[in-house]
């Protein structure tokens, strides 16, 4: 398709990227679980893994849904149960809210990393012993290298461990 033919139909690019991101969200709440796990810190952790693993099913999935606005609610039951279960654990509606968007964006901004060119995709990206060799007088920087730019599913689920726990040391207000 051409852009002339998709402009006939979307108004702009931003209009054209909301109806992508809207068709994600369409197919990751069919994936949804009917009834949330009680704790959530099991919620949280289990959506994460979803979005992410969505996300990862589209090239630049997360910059395609990061910014954008839906054109429908698909998205909006599977936020009110998410949200309620926090609730329901202390979390005031507001903390709620924050928390939800705490892992989210943490989420989004990861996978945007993660599908950005790098050694194991082979298009260019970094050459880690390059790098290393740059880096040859930071040894604590040239190091950071593997960590960072490696193992991306250990790295997603430390890094999603260190904001769950964060939320509950700093947002929930009751009922642990």
């Amino acid at each position: 398709m051409k852009a002339p033919a998709l402009y006939w139909h979307f108004k702009d690019k931003q209009a054209l990227l909301d109806e992508m991101a809207t068709e994600m969200m369409r197919r990751m709440a069919e994936d949804f679980p009917a009834a949330p796990a009680a704790d959530w810190r099991e919620v949280v952790t289990g959506a994460m893994r979803a979005l992410r693993g969505h996300l990862l099913r589209y090239r630049d999935g997360a910059k395609v849904f990061s910014g954008t606005h839906y054109t429908d609610l698909s998205y909006a039951a599977p936020l009110e149960a998410f949200l309620r279960t926090l609730v329901e654990a202390g979390f005031t509606p507001g903390a709620a809210a924050r928390a939800w968007f705490t892992v989210y964006s943490y989420t989004i901004g990861y996978v945007i990393e993660e599908q950005a060119p790098g050694p194991e995709r082979g298009e260019g990206g970094y050459d880690l012993a390059a790098r290393a060799e740059r880096l040859a007088a930071y040894p604590l920087a040239a190091a950071a290298g593997e960590e960072m730019f490696t193992g991306h599913d250990r790295g997603f689920e430390a890094g999603l461990a260190a904001v769950v726990a964060g939320v509950g040391a700093t947002l929930v207000t009751a009922g642990e």
